[in-house]
């Protein structure tokens, strides 16, 4: 795993994928605390189309560990810096016979624990008693997620679509895509595997057609301190 070379396509296309990330038991492990987990609580949604777990590892905290081996930890570290932590985990379960799908977007949102009025942050939004807040560009910039594929994935079941180095032009409205100029890619995913992207890449996911199940665990990262008045929703060191 050359991890400068993931670095560069990171900043070039603003994704890269890496297999072999977890193997088959650490991927039942996982799965195994997942569904020992009380379903009924607030930060759960559930419908036909979706299962979702907002605040996932302080909901399932006996996966931290099992999420955060050796090789994530490594590749973290290598590819960003010793300076970013953890500071939004969602979990999302697309059913095999699904039809929900997301239309390309950026995501323009950081989770934060309460409304304040700062410069360069806002609008706000508050939905399931979790606030989140666009914040200054320079963040968005630097962040980066981590998803993390519990099932195969391609298009038939939910692997995003992107469209590739689009993290580079700042808010990009997917209403004024160019597809002339565009090109868009599907980000296919072994089990056990890792999608990297910014969160300025526009991205879309369609509706499963071959009843196949897309399970993943989506993990935002950081190296910046909000202003004071604000804190991150989720905070973990990679320490």
């Amino acid at each position: 795993m050359d991890l400068a070379v993931k670095s560069k396509e990171i900043q070039e296309l603003g994704f890269s994928v890496i297999d072999d990330v977890f193997t088959d038991q650490e991927v039942e492990d996982i799965l195994a605390a997942i569904n020992r987990t009380d379903s009924t609580k607030e930060t759960f949604r559930k419908s036909d189309d979706l299962f979702a777990i907002r605040q996932f590892l302080k909901e399932v905290p006996e996966t931290i560990d099992l999420i955060f081996n050796g090789k994530l930890k490594h590749i973290v570290k290598g590819v960003f810096g010793e300076d970013y932590f953890l500071v939004k985990s969602i979990y999302f379960d697309k059913p095999e016979t699904s039809n929900w799908f997301v239309s390309y977007h950026q995501d323009l949102t950081i989770s934060v624990n309460q409304k304040v009025e700062i410069a360069g942050f806002g609008p706000y939004t508050n939905k399931h008693k979790q606030f989140a807040v666009q914040p200054p560009i320079d963040i968005l910039e630097s962040n980066f997620t981590v998803r993390i594929h519990l099932d195969d994935t391609n298009e038939e079941n939910g692997a995003l679509k992107v469209i590739a180095n689009s993290h580079s032009k700042g808010i990009y409205r997917p209403e004024t895509i160019d597809w002339n100029v565009e090109k868009e890619m599907s980000c296919n995913v072994e089990r056990g595997g890792v999608m990297i992207m910014k969160p300025l890449l526009l991205h879309s996911s369609g509706r499963t057609s071959n009843n196949k199940k897309r399970r993943v665990i989506h993990l935002e990262f950081s190296n910046k301190i909000l202003p004071k008045e604000l804190k991150w929703s989720e905070y973990l060191s990679l320490m």
